[in-house]
C-alpha cells in the first residue's frame, strides 16, 4: 500500500492496470505540429492531415489514455484511416513524462482544467494553430479521447465549449469531479458522485458559456472496473441539464447489438447519446473483423464487435451513413448539428491554407499569421 501511494504521489493518476502499451506493428502515421504558441501545459502536439484535404474540412481531436502515445492511440482506433476516407484532419495532443509519469493527461489537477490555464490551454492554442494553418472549418470541431483522455475531453467541452460541435466521452468522467489525486481515485470508483445539481454547476461555471453547447457521445463498457459505469452516469445527468433535457425520455435503440440511447431536443435533433457495451472492460471499442475495419485491438483497444471510432463520427456528422454497419440505429440519417449560434471566434476567411513548403519568408509571414491568430482569439499574449 505504501509503494502505490508514493507512486500516486508522482502524479499516476488514471494508471491503467497491466503493463505499458508494447509499440504498435504499424508505423506511426502523425507529424509534429510545431510553433502552437506558450503552451503551458507543457505538451507535445501531433496531427494526421490527409493529403488533398478540402477547404474548410472538419478537425478532429483526439486525446489518448494513460500510458498510451498520440501514435499507439491513432493506429488502435484508427482516426487517421477513418480521416483518409472522409476527408477531415486529426490532431493529437500528447502528455509527456515531465508531466506525469504514465503520460496522463492532468484532468484533476485544478491548474490544467481551468479555461486560459495549463493543458487545456495548449490544447486550444493546438487547435486555432492547425485551424489556421491548414484552413479547417472552426464550426466542426470535435473532441474524444479514452480514459484519462476522456476526462480531458470533458475539460475541454466544459472549458471551451464555443470551440467544439461535438464532443465523445470513452470510459472517462464528468467535468469538475476531482480536484486532488485521491477525489480522482474514488470517482474513478464511483464513490462521492457530486449530486447532479453540483455537476451542472461545475459545466456552467467553467466557461461562462451562455451561447451553443456540443453534442455529446458517451461509452461505456459495463464490466469496466477502471472506471466504474457510475461516471458514464453521471456524465449524461450534467449534459441534460446543459441541454435542457430534464424529463426527456430517451429512445433505446441498438447498434451492432449494443444499447444505446438518445434524448432528442423538440426539433427533433440528437443532442446526447450513450453506448453501454455489455461485458466490455476499460478501452475503445473497436470492430477489427467487420466489413468496415477502423484500428486494430491492443490494450485498451477492445474488440466489441461496434467501431466507437465510426459511430461517433456518425454522431457528429463527419462520417457518410454508408459506410456504417448498424442495426435500427443506421436507419435514418445522422441529423446535422446547428451551428447558427456557435458565432467562430475569428472569421474563417481569415486564414488560407498554410500547408506543404515554405521558405523561410514564408514561415516567418505563416508564424505572424498564426501568433496574431492565437492573440486575437486571447490565447497568446
Amino acid at each position: 500500500m505504501k509503494d502505490m501511494f508514493s507512486e500516486i504521489r508522482r502524479g499516476p493518476v488514471f494508471r491503467l492496470r497491466g503493463l505499458p502499451l508494447p509499440q504498435s506493428r504499424r508505423p506511426d502515421r502523425l507529424r509534429d505540429l510545431e510553433d502552437f504558441g506558450s503552451n503551458p501545459g507543457a505538451l507535445r502536439a501531433r496531427c494526421h492531415v490527409p493529403a488533398n484535404l478540402p477547404p474548410n474540412a472538419p478537425l478532429v481531436v483526439a486525446l489518448h489514455g494513460c500510458t498510451q502515445t498520440a501514435g499507439d492511440y491513432d493506429n488502435g482506433s484508427g482516426w487517421s484511416q477513418l480521416a483518409d476516407q472522409q476527408g477531415f484532419a486529426v490532431l493529437y495532443p500528447e502528455q509527456q513524462r515531465t508531466n506525469n509519469p504514465n503520460l496522463c493527461f492532468n484532468w484533476f489537477a485544478p491548474d490544467d482544467i481551468r479555461r486560459g490555464s495549463g493543458e487545456a490551454l495548449s490544447i486550444r492554442q493546438m487547435v486555432e494553430t492547425i485551424i489556421a494553418r491548414e484552413g479547417l472549418d472552426r464550426t466542426r470541431v470535435f473532441v474524444t479521447g479514452l480514459s484519462a483522455g476522456g476526462a480531458m475531453t470533458s475539460v475541454m467541452l466544459a472549458t471551451y465549449p464555443e470551440v467544439f460541435a461535438g464532443g465523445g466521452i470513452i470510459a472517462g468522467l464528468a467535468y469538475g469531479v476531482a480536484t486532488t489525486i485521491p477525489e480522482a481515485f474514488d470517482r474513478m470508483r464511483g464513490l462521492g458522485m457530486p449530486s447532479d445539481t453540483a455537476l451542472r454547476s461545475l459545466l456552467r461555471q467553467a466557461s461562462g458559456n451562455s451561447g451553443h453547447w456540443p453534442r455529446i457521445s458517451v461509452w461505456q463498457g459495463t464490466a469496466d472496473h477502471t472506471v466504474t459505469p457510475v461516471n458514464a452516469q453521471a456524465i449524461v445527468a450534467q449534459w441534460q441539464g446543459i441541454h435542457g433535457l430534464d424529463g426527456v425520455t430517451p429512445q433505446v435503440t441498438t447498434a451492432q447489438g449494443q444499447s444505446r440511447r438518445v434524448w432528442r431536443d423538440r426539433r427533433g435533433r440528437e443532442l446526447i447519446e450513450e453506448y453501454s457495451i455489455a461485458g466490455m472492460g476499460h478501452g475503445v471499442p473497436l470492430d477489427t473483423r467487420g466489413q468496415h475495419h477502423y484500428g486494430e485491438a491492443a490494450p485498451y483497444m477492445l474488440e466489441a464487435g461496434i467501431s466507437s471510432t465510426l459511430q461517433i463520427a456518425r454522431f457528429w456528422g463527419i462520417a457518410d451513413a454508408g459506410a456504417l454497419v448498424a442495426d435500427d440505429v443506421g436507419a435514418e440519417a445522422a441529423l446535422q448539428p446547428s451551428h447558427a449560434e456557435n458565432t467562430p471566434e475569428i472569421a474563417p476567411q481569415a486564414f488560407t491554407s498554410m500547408a506543404g513548403h515554405a521558405t523561410s519568408s514564408q514561415s516567418a509571414k505563416i508564424r505572424k499569421v498564426i501568433e496574431d491568430a492565437l492573440r486575437t482569439a486571447g490565447l497568446m499574449r
